[in-house]
């Protein structure tokens, strides 16, 4: 069994690095559940902004670590694609928690909880992906998590359709739709880019097993 290990050296940080980048997104995740879980109370963005800024500067202490570490057999654009997509998971949960808060009293009555759990269960995938990069490169282990993230993503597209057709009936607001449909494409959006993640993680393991 080839071990990332070896791939990354002496880089045990590139492991602490992107798990910790995985629990932002996963944490941005759980806010977001959180958020959803009181629509009657007044979003509060702390948290979603903290999640994002702590991936961003993860992200950076990664670009530096490759910089000043020899790497061997794993190419340095893999890691940095791992990063920037892990980046990109709190960066789409962020903005849709700030469109939110600007019109939560229009779709309070829309169900955005159920899509937020679709996104809580792909980040945790997610993070299972990231933390078995420590065990080596597994195919089993990781087909199994990338196929339980192709699951969540089909279910978040039936999901999506489905919303459609409960706004687009006869009588239904058409501001609030534009709103409500903004906000549903951005939870899609979020939960694709934890498959893009699960894509490169598991384009990896496939090139150097």
């Amino acid at each position: 069994m080839f071990s990332l290990q070896t791939m990354f050296g002496k880089g045990d940080k590139f492991y602490d690095l992107l798990e910790a980048s995985a629990q932002a997104a996963r944490d941005g995740a759980g806010g977001l559940q959180s958020l959803l879980a009181h629509p009657d109370e007044a979003p509060i963005l702390d948290s979603f902004r903290a999640a994002r800024r702590r991936e961003k500067q993860l992200a950076a202490q990664i670009s530096h670590a490759l910089v000043n570490t020899f790497v061997t057999a794993l190419d340095r654009e893999d890691i940095e694609a791992m990063s920037n997509a892990l980046y990109r998971i709190p960066k789409t949960i962020e903005k849709f928690a700030e469109r939110y808060a600007l019109v939560s009293a229009q779709v309070r009555d829309i169900d955005f909880a159920s899509r937020a759990s679709l996104l809580m269960r792909a980040t945790e995938a997610v993070a299972q992906m990231v933390g078995e990069l420590r065990n080596g490169l597994r195919i089993d282990r990781m087909k199994e998590l990338q196929d339980r993230l192709q699951a969540i993503e089909s279910e978040a597209d039936r999901m999506l359709l489905d919303a459609y057709r409960g706004l687009y009936t006869a009588g239904s607001d058409p501001i609030r739709v534009v709103l409500a449909k903004e906000l549903f494409e951005l939870l899609e959006k979020a939960i694709d880019r934890c498959r893009d993640v699960g894509n490169v993680i598991y384009s990896i393991v496939l090139k150097n097993s």
